[in-house]
C-alpha cells in the first residue's frame, strides 16, 4: 500500500501545489487522481517517485518511508507512464520498451524477448519491433509508452494523462486496454487525469482534488456519483452524474420481452399474435440475428423490402452491460426499445425506456440509496452494485 500522510509541497516563492494531502492507495488498484488544473495531481503523482521532494508529511510505501530508498532504486521499481509516451525518437519500439530491463542489468536477447511478450500484452502487433516511434500512431505509441512502465513488472504504476493527446475513439480503446491489463496483473497503479468520466471508469478509488491541492472527497466512483461531499465535487462530477451512476447498475434484471420480435418471413398467424400495441416488430434472420424494425402493416403484407428496415442500433449484452448501456440503445432506438442479445448476438429479446426506467427506481431502492436533500446533494451514499 501507498500511504501519503499529511503530505504538503510549499515552493520558494510561497505557492503550495499540494495541501495537508493524505491518501491510502490499496493495493492492486487503480487510484485516480482528479481535479482541475492547479490542482496538484500531477505534483502529488511525482511526489510518490521523488521527481519532486514534499515540503511536510511522509509518503510510505509497504510501510516505509519513500526517503530512506535510494532514490534510483524507487523510481526503477515503479512504471511510469507520461502523456505523449516520451519515448526515445533514436531508439526503436523493442529498444525504447527493453530500456529499463537493460538498465537493470538484463542480458540484450533476454530484454528484447520481455519487449516481444509485452507488445503483444499491451496489443501491438510484433511487426511494428523495428519501427521507430515517429512511425506509429498516437494510440500505439502510447501503448509503447504502458508497456516499457511494465517491462521489469514493477508493482506499481505511476500515469500522468497518459491517454489526454489521442482522439476519443483511440482514448477509449486504451483505457479498455489498462482495464483488461491490469485485471490479468493487478498492479498498483495511481492515475492523474482531469476527465471526470476517464475517473470513474477506471478508479477504483477517486480522489478529487480542489485548486491549492486540497482534497475534496475520497471514495468509490459510485458513491462519489451518489453523494458527491459538497457543491463544488457536485459541480466537477456535472449535472449528468445521474446517468453516469447507472454504468454502476447491472442490467441483468431487466425483463426482456419476445412479444415485438419475428423471423424474416413469418407467417401472418405469428405476426398477429405479436403485441397489439406495436407498431413496429424487431426482424430476425434465421440465426436469430436483429436485422431492423419493420412496420406491422408491412410484415402483414408480407411487404418487407431491406430498405424500409429501420436500424435496430447497436444491441446490449444483460449481465455484461449496464443500466447506463441499456437506456442509451433505448434512447437512440426508433422505436425507444433497446434490443438484448446473447454473447453470440442473437435476440433474447427487447426492453423499453419505461422498463429500464423501473428497474432504475428498484436498483435504487435495493441499494438504500435516498433521494436528493434541499440542498441538491445525497443525504445517504448508496453502493451500487
Amino acid at each position: 500500500m501507498i500511504r501519503i500522510d499529511s503530505v504538503t509541497k510549499r515552493y520558494p516563492d510561497g505557492t503550495v501545489a499540494v495541501d495537508r494531502l493524505s491518501l491510502d492507495v490499496p493495493d492492486r488498484s487503480i487510484t485516480v487522481l482528479v481535479g482541475p488544473s492547479g490542482c496538484g495531481k500531477t505534483t502529488t503523482l511525482r511526489m510518490i517517485n521523488r521527481m519532486v521532494d514534499p515540503t511536510e508529511g511522509t509518503i510510505l510505501l509497504d510501510g516505509e518511508d519513500i526517503r530512506r530508498r535510494p532514490v534510483t532504486a524507487l523510481r526503477r521499481s515503479m512504471g511510469y507512464v507520461i502523456q505523449n509516451a516520451g519515448l526515445f525518437q533514436h531508439r526503436t519500439i523493442v529498444d525504447n520498451i527493453a530500456t529499463v530491463p537493460r538498465m537493470l542489468g538484463w542480458g540484450r536477447q533476454r530484454a528484447r524477448q520481455r519487449a516481444a511478450e509485452l507488445m503483444e500484452r499491451v496489443g501491438l502487433d510484433p511487426s511494428l519491433a523495428k519501427r521507430y516511434p515517429y512511425q506509429l500512431s498516437g494510440g500505439q505509441q502510447q501503448r509503447v509508452g504502458v508497456a516499457r512502465a511494465l517491462a521489469a513488472d514493477p508493482p506499481v504504476l505511476l500515469m500522468d494523462e497518459p491517454f489526454s493527446a489521442v482522439d476519443p475513439v483511440v482514448r477509449k480503446g486504451l483505457q479498455d486496454e489498462l482495464l483488461r491489463i491490469q485485471d490479468e496483473l493487478g498492479k498498483t497503479i495511481v492515475f492523474v487525469t482531469h476527465d471526470i468520466d476517464e475517473a470513474i471508469k477506471l478508479g477504483t478509488m477517486v480522489a478529487v482534488l480542489r485548486e491549492g491541492g486540497r482534497l475534496a472527497q475520497y471514495a468509490p466512483p459510485a458513491d462519489l456519483l451518489s453523494a458527491p461531499a459538497d457543491a463544488f465535487v457536485e459541480d466537477f462530477l456535472g449535472a449528468d452524474r445521474g446517468i453516469r451512476r447507472l454504468s454502476f447498475l447491472p442490467s441483468g434484471a431487466l425483463e426482456l420481452t419476445t412479444d415485438t420480435v419475428v423471423p424474416a418471413h413469418a407467417a401472418a398467424e405469428r405476426i398477429a399474435g405479436t403485441d397489439p400495441g406495436a407498431e413496429h416488430l424487431l426482424v430476425t434472420d434465421e440465426d436469430g440475428r436483429p436485422l431492423g424494425w419493420a412496420a406491422r402493416r408491412d410484415l402483414l403484407a408480407g411487404d418487407l423490402p431491406a430498405d424500409r428496415l429501420l436500424p435496430h442500433g447497436r444491441p446490449f449484452v444483460p449481465g455484461t452491460d449496464s443500466l447506463r448501456v441499456a437506456l442509451d440503445r433505448a434512447v437512440l432506438s426508433p422505436t425507444g426499445r433497446a434490443v438484448a442479445v446473447d454473447a453470440a448476438g442473437r435476440v433474447t429479446g427487447v426492453v423499453s425506456q419505461q422498463a429500464i426506467a423501473e428497474a432504475v427506481r428498484a436498483a435504487h431502492a435495493a441499494a438504500g440509496t435516498t433521494e436528493d436533500t434541499g440542498d441538491g446533494r445525497a443525504d445517504k451514499a448508496g453502493v451500487a452494485p
